[in-house]
């Protein structure tokens, strides 16, 4: 559709200052992990990338860290198996109740995150009488990452013809075989986007990781508790640029992904498969 000169400029400036809303403060922080004191100052007085090399020698930071990486592998393994079947179910099969159990999976995202904090919290230490854990920060964050990896799978299960797999089985191949030659091909990026979101999702959290993580410290929990702590300031800020970094990455990566176009299917076999295929 074409547009004015003055259209374009006013999109560009428009542009321009919703960019600087979303990204200045970040940039402010990654400053701040140059400074070369330890007082938080506008202007810094110098640049310096001393604290870098202390944060990489910090053991605290350094547990935090494997901590996060271990919770969010494991949330978003359960949750790619979770949130694949849940997909699936309700992409491929018609069912009393199918939409209700598709707004009951897609709510757990949209609840404040103190409200599900205090849920689970409740639930390990006075139903279930467990004591909070790693295993108690990836079940809760399996909680949301499951949202993720469903809306990813079943929208491109969506945009995926049925068509196809009936036309595997009508060539004789076993369920089985449909969905590893026709099926998982056809959502396997969405699979990988998914994966990746759910992981950076994960990474990040902090107000559910609270309220069921106990001694447990993830690399958001290390940052605010040692956020206050004139001294640490300056680490914290290198932390935080670091974080922002690893990030990026797999959103990034999942972004390309999920704009992929759905590929064509090739032929499940040149000929008909055997019962045994």
């Amino acid at each position: 559709m074409p547009v004015s000169g003055g259209t374009k400029w006013f999109l560009r400036i428009g542009s321009a200052i919703t960019l600087a809303f979303l990204y200045f403060p970040l940039v402010v922080i990654g400053i701040y992990a140059f400074n070369t004191t330890r007082v938080q100052t506008w202007p810094p007085a110098g640049l310096s990338t001393r604290w870098f090399s202390d944060a990489f020698q910090n053991t605290g930071v350094r547990d935090a860290l494997w901590t996060s990486v271990r919770v969010g592998l494991a949330a978003t393994a359960l949750a790619l198996i979770l949130g694949t079947l849940a997909a699936y179910a309700l992409a491929r099969y018609d069912f009393f109740g199918k939409e209700s159990v598709s707004f009951l999976i897609v709510l757990p995202i949209a609840l404040p995150g103190i409200v599900t904090g205090m849920a689970l919290n409740a639930t390990f230490t006075q139903i279930l009488h467990v004591s909070l854990a790693v295993w108690t920060i990836v079940v809760a964050h399996v909680t949301f990452c499951i949202v993720v990896i469903f809306n990813n799978v079943v929208a491109r299960l969506r945009r995926t013809p049925a068509s196809f797999e009936e036309a595997g089985a009508d060539l004789g191949a076993i369920p089985r075989r449909t969905f590893v030659d026709i099926t998982f091909p056809q959502m396997r990026s969405a699979l990988i986007a998914g994966a990746l979101l759910a992981f950076a999702l994960s990474f990040d959290e902090v107000i559910v990781t609270t309220f069921t993580a106990g001694s447990t410290e993830t690399l958001p929990i290390w940052i605010l508790s040692n956020l206050q702590r004139p001294n640490q300031l300056p680490v914290v800020n290198v932390v935080a640029v670091v974080v922002v970094v690893l990030s990026i990455i797999p959103v990034y990566i999942a972004q390309r992904l999920s704009n992929d176009p759905v590929t064509a299917v090739g032929t499940v076999t040149d000929t008909p498969a055997g019962p045994g295929n």
